[in-house]
């Protein structure tokens, strides 16, 4: 919640600061080029862009704190999406702007192209990172027995071997989670490391929305894990128990 409410906040400032104070030296790149290529910069329009762009995003994220605060749990990965789109717009927008790289008729200067280029070849490949990482953070938990121990499939996922293992426990509930430390939470998917307010640290592998979830205690620390659903999760719990 306060995530998206802070980066909105955050967002609507720089947007006032760029379009309303004419702050245009925190426009990056601009700061960094040249006085002469500085003056072949729309300022006025890129800043008014910045605003726009500042402003609906900014909003779009309060909106989605707003929302999860009042219990809707689904609503980061739209918060994503919409942020990926926005954000790949404005980028492309905003070259308009750059009379460094476009001429009075709108037309790409020569030898411009390959400036032009480059940032979006960037944007592009950062963005299918996202998405992919996305995607297979969205996956369900899949686990594999072996004679040696279990592994837990996918990304942030992990051998466990049976003698490491000290205890476990099948519990209809998760513990009270502080923050995510090295993860990813996708609404209610929740992969990675975080701090609880019981247990302390543990890794997590569960849809929150989806128990009974499994605590392995091992030589490492605390495993929580739940698979796609209850009747899933029950038999490996009982196969856990069997193997230890």
């Amino acid at each position: 919640m306060w995530l998206f409410i802070g980066l909105g906040i955050l967002l609507i400032a720089i947007g006032v600061a760029v379009h309303i104070f004419k702050c245009y030296f925190l426009i990056s790149g601009y700061n960094t080029m040249s006085k002469e290529k500085q003056k072949n910069v729309g300022t006025e329009g890129l800043g008014r862009l910045i605003g726009i762009y500042s402003y609906v995003t900014g909003g779009a994220f309060i909106i989605m704190g707003v929302l999860q605060a009042l219990g809707f749990k689904s609503v980061f990965i739209p918060a994503i999406i919409f942020f990926i789109a926005s954000t790949f717009y404005f980028l492309i927008r905003a070259q308009k702007y750059d009379g460094n790289i476009y001429d009075e008729n709108g037309k790409i200067r020569k030898g411009a192209g390959k400036k032009f280029a480059v940032p979006i070849i960037i944007t592009a490949v950062s963005l299918i990172f996202v998405v992919v990482l996305l995607f297979f953070s969205l996956q369900p938990t899949e686990v594999t027995f072996h004679e040696y121990g279990i592994e837990i499939q996918g990304i942030y996922g992990d051998v466990y071997n049976w003698e490491s293992i000290e205890s476990v426990e099948l519990n209809e509930e998760l513990p009270d989670i502080k923050m995510r430390t090295n993860g990813a939470a996708l609404g209610s998917k929740l992969k990675g490391h975080f701090k609880t307010k019981e247990l302390g640290s543990v890794k997590l592998f569960v849809d929150a929305e989806k128990p009974p979830f499994i605590y392995l205690k091992t030589d490492d620390g605390i495993i929580i894990f739940n698979l796609n659903d209850a009747e899933e999760t029950q038999a490996v719990f009982k196969e856990i128990l069997r193997q230890t």
